[in-house]
């Protein structure tokens, strides 16, 4: 007697080897994942720790160097709406170096743990799987990105009322800053995902990602050079600080934002090329 056995309903083993696990599926899977990682909570923690408290000591010192209220009285309004963007996005020149570890950590961590066999079983072709974890992280970040910059605002706004300076969160002048600095650390996090995903090791990625962040900017800028000084806008950290900064912080000789943006695309996508080509040849 022949026993007819009824797949139980999940992912299913197709002919040609592929698994009935859809691009959706992969995207909740990696946002478990993420969730449920005491990194990513601590991490996003300080983040936002970080860009609020970073904001309220920019205020407190602002307001002092200007000589308080009687240098503060009578700016004229783009001066005030520069000195809250300022504030604001103080604190990610810090919180992006916690974004950059992150990254990183998202990716070694499975392959330090083993977990990623699992992860490449489940999506035997691979790439979807990274592009899932490149998503759910880009996402996470840009949120808690918009939440820490925007919360630095109100900082900022509960020391700058008291004298008598105010600006509108939905000026774009204002507003738009602190948009681009949340996609950078948005786009950070997804470049140190290729970085953690190319060397396979949590210290190596870590060493590389600091090393573009806060070790070859200072090198080329101490290079008596016009070849080294051409090349330092052109930086991962330099360009994504054009995509936020106002003018008083970048001393107005660097790129527009939408500069600094392509340029930062740029290197995202020489990051990610570069996962996507090892992740397919290499053995997990």
């Amino acid at each position: 007697m022949t026993t007819i056995t009824t797949p139980a309903p999940g992912n299913v083993e197709r002919r040609d080897g592929r698994t009935g696990l859809g691009f959706g599926g992969v995207l909740r899977s990696e946002w478990i994942k993420l969730r449920t990682l005491r990194s990513t909570v601590w991490s996003y923690l300080f983040v936002i720790v970080i860009t609020l408290g970073m904001a309220l000591v920019m205020a407190l010192t602002m307001t002092s160097d200007l000589g308080g209220e009687a240098g503060l009285r009578g700016m004229p309004a783009a001066a005030q709406t520069e000195l809250f963007v300022q504030s604001s996005v103080f604190g990610v020149y810090l919180a992006q170096l916690v974004v950059a570890v992150l990254g990183v950590l998202v990716v070694s961590g499975e392959y330090s743990t083993g977990m990623i066999r699992s992860t490449l079983a489940a999506v035997p072709t691979r790439l979807p799987a990274l592009a899932a974890k490149a998503a759910v992280l880009a996402v996470a970040t840009f949120v808690v990105g918009i939440v820490s910059t925007v919360g630095a605002f109100f900082v900022s706004t509960a020391v700058y009322s008291g004298y008598g300076l105010s600006a509108s969160l939905t000026d774009p002048d204002l507003f738009m800053p602190l948009l681009g600095a949340a996609l950078y650390l948005a786009l950070l996090a997804v470049f140190s995902l290729g970085i953690g995903a190319i060397v396979r090791s949590s210290a190596g990625g870590i060493g590389i990602v600091l090393a573009l962040i806060l070790v070859i900017p200072v090198v080329l800028q101490m290079i008596p050079a016009d070849w080294a000084q051409s090349m330092v806008p052109y930086l991962l950290s330099d360009a994504g600080t054009g995509m936020f900064a106002p003018a008083g912080m970048t001393g107005g000789d660097s790129m527009t934002a939408w500069q600094s943006l392509l340029v930062v695309l740029a290197w995202v996508a020489a990051s990610a090329t570069g996962a996507a080509a090892l992740l397919v040849k290499r053995d997990a």
